[in-house]
């Protein structure tokens, strides 16, 4: 219960007012290496529905910020050195994205979160920037991966949210974000 309660709250923070999520538990017909239960995350998103299996129910966007929330709350419980978020923010954007990356700024107190993303909300909020990419050359695709000084993060932020052309605006958009 204590579970599904802090998780509505961040949740809530998450713009998803109306959301929760519980656990059922059922008696297995037979023991594996995983005990002799069966855990399902039930959701309900929305005002009026029902609980229902979350892969049935969540939108993408949906089912990250409920990972998110599940993925916190297991951090305070144990002691973690690392945690890693591959690109959980999927389908969201704007002031979700900016609570996301504070959520997961917070969990950052506490432990080293690695964050692969697309989004500058989530991207500014880290201590540390590196930027991942790929180049062909000579029939192969190499991976790189660079970590970026200030100016070049103040970049890179603007560029994710301008796309190719960085203007002068997505400049002083991207500063505004890195102060936070």
């Amino acid at each position: 219960p204590s579970l599904e309660k802090n998780g509505k709250a961040l949740l809530t923070k998450m713009s998803m007012p109306n959301a929760s999520f519980k656990f059922d538990l059922q008696d297995s017909t037979s023991l594996s290496i995983y005990g002799c239960n069966e855990v399902m995350l039930l959701a309900k998103t929305n005002l009026g529905t029902d609980f229902a299996p979350l892969k049935k129910i969540a939108s993408g966007g949906e089912s990250s910020r409920i990972m998110l929330a599940i993925k916190s709350l297991q951090s305070q419980s144990k002691s973690l050195p690392t945690i890693i978020f591959d690109e959980i923010d999927t389908g969201v954007s704007g002031k979700v994205a900016e609570n996301m990356g504070s959520i997961m700024q917070d969990l950052g107190d506490k432990m080293q979160v690695l964050s692969i993303t697309h989004l500058p909300q989530i991207a500014s909020k880290g201590t540390h920037h590196y930027k991942v990419y790929k180049e062909d050359k000579n029939n192969t695709t190499l991976t790189s991966i660079v970590k970026l000084t200030k100016n070049e993060r103040v970049t890179e932020v603007a560029n994710m949210l301008s796309g190719s052309e960085v203007t002068d605006v997505a400049i002083a958009n991207a500063k505004a974000l890195l102060a936070k």
